[in-house]
């Protein structure tokens, strides 16, 4: 099991949210985040004054799926994210030792 963690624009959740249920994808998590990477901020006006935001606001969607969806599901979030700008994201995948649902009490794969 695995699981894929995307940093992406605000504008794109509904469009990753659309095909990865097109795609089979049954649950996700999604946080509102602020960070910076190669951007480190950017300068704005207001009221006349310039201030710098150091911290991009940014969206977190948290996914867990089985091995095998695992490449079907990264390919779909770059496809469904990619502007082709500095900001566009990243995106983290780690290896799930256990998924318990607490509900029934499922295990592993079931537990998805």
């Amino acid at each position: 099991m695995k699981k894929i963690e995307a940093i992406i624009r605000h504008f794109k959740l509904e469009d990753v949210k659309n095909a990865l249920s097109a795609k089979g994808v049954q649950g996700m998590t999604v946080s509102e985040v602020r960070g910076f990477g190669r951007q480190k901020g950017h300068k704005e006006m207001y009221r006349g004054a310039e201030y710098t935001v150091d911290f991009v606001p940014k969206v977190k969607i948290e996914v867990a799926v089985t091995d095998n969806l695992a490449a079907t599901v990264i390919q779909t979030i770059v496809e469904s994210t990619r502007t082709g700008n500095v900001g566009d994201g990243k995106i983290f995948i780690s290896d799930i030792a256990e998924i318990i649902r607490i509900r029934t009490g499922e295990t592993g794969d079931a537990a998805l």
